[in-house]
């Protein structure tokens, strides 16, 4: 490997982990402006990994619905998040997967604990990004979070954002 490619997997391990780091400390602002204008968030239910468009999911957000979501986040309202959960995520085994259409796909694990005043819950996973540069900066294009227990009831979807 050469060190041009180890930098390369660097910046976007730094991305990763930023991006954990706001999400994990409900940085909406700073959370929201890593996503491109197009950006897709996908958390599928078991067996739905082939067509988000027409099989249920647990999530599938466009840009727009993003926004909302972190708008009703920031009024302090969302009840489920009141108080908001306190969070820490670790992310391992980051994989440059290839590109597809200028895009870098990437794949990581993660383990989420989410403690609130009902208990402490551990969640894991595994993280599908398309990444894309903007202007010299690296953006998420999409992101899909295949939950281990994706085939179970999700009692909450706090972690998620």
């Amino acid at each position: 490997m050469t060190s041009t490619a180890l930098l390369e997997i660097r910046a976007v391990e730094e991305f990763l982990f930023r991006e954990a780091r706001f999400a994990d400390e409900h940085d909406y602002d700073a959370w929201e402006a890593l996503w491109t204008d197009d950006a897709l968030y996908w958390v599928p239910v078991a067996g739905s990994l082939t067509d988000p468009e027409h099989k249920v999911s647990v999530m599938y957000d466009n840009r727009r619905r993003i926004a909302t979501r972190l708008a009703q986040l920031r009024t302090g309202k969302r009840y489920a998040q009141s108080p908001p959960s306190n969070l820490r995520r670790t992310i391992s085994n980051v994989e440059l997967l290839g590109v597809e259409d200028g895009d870098t796909l990437v794949g990581a694990n993660f383990v989420l604990l989410e403690s609130k005043p009902r208990g402490l819950v551990t969640w894991a996973g595994r993280y599908l990004y398309r990444l894309r540069e903007v202007d010299n900066e690296i953006k998420l294009a999409a992101k899909t979070v295949l939950l281990v227990n994706n085939a179970e009831a999700i009692p909450t979807l706090g972690f998620l954002i």
